[in-house]
């Protein structure tokens, strides 16, 4: 396969998969903007969580809605659990792995605030565990997942489970869905 075929691939694969989400994913999308406008109107916050591009994800997202996505705006109340490398790893040395993002919940989550926890599988440990804590508290376990959503299911609400196997093309949709829920949030604010 040429490197223009190749490339033809991925495109497609992209288009087939966007062409699911938006039908899959309408009803939580809306229940988690909803969520999150709330938390914000009521003082309080979005937070997120998620291991290696997931991470990556939501400190993107996190930016965005405390810097500015599409207009300058005052800051939205947001930040992502993947960032304090000395919370990560103590926690992680003295507890474990499981409970980096459970342990910075319990610390900073309110009632109504807003936990977002991103897995592409959906079976992170570490991302269920805090999903757990959130709920505990009286936070809105919100997921974004793809495949079958795993043990999000159940668990996080809303969940927006991308229908694919692909963790490429998984990504690329949170990513998507990530930036729409940002342009919705601050047309809110």
């Amino acid at each position: 396969m040429d490197f223009a075929d190749f490339l033809d691939d991925q495109i497609a694969g992209h288009a087939e998969v966007l062409a699911l989400t938006g039908p899959a994913v309408r009803e939580p999308f809306r229940h988690l903007v909803e969520a999150c406008i709330a938390a914000l109107a009521g003082g309080g916050k979005i937070v997120l969580f998620g291991n290696g591009g997931s991470a990556a994800d939501a400190q993107h997202l996190a930016a965005e809605l405390v810097v500015r996505y599409r207009v300058n705006r005052r800051a939205l109340a947001a930040l992502a659990l993947t960032t304090d490398s000395s919370i990560l790893t103590a926690c992680g040395n003295d507890f474990s792995f499981d409970d980096i993002y459970a342990r910075q919940i319990e610390a900073l989550g309110q009632p109504g605030d807003v936990a977002i926890g991103i897995s592409t599988s959906g079976n992170s440990a570490n991302v269920l565990k805090a999903l757990r804590a959130a709920r505990a508290i009286g936070m809105v376990p919100a997921g974004l997942s793809g495949r079958d959503g795993g043990e999000m299911v159940g668990l996080a609400d809303p969940l927006l489970v991308v229908p694919s196997p692909v963790t490429a093309r998984i990504q690329e949709m949170h990513i998507l869905i990530g930036h729409a829920l940002c342009d919705r949030i601050e047309a809110a604010a």
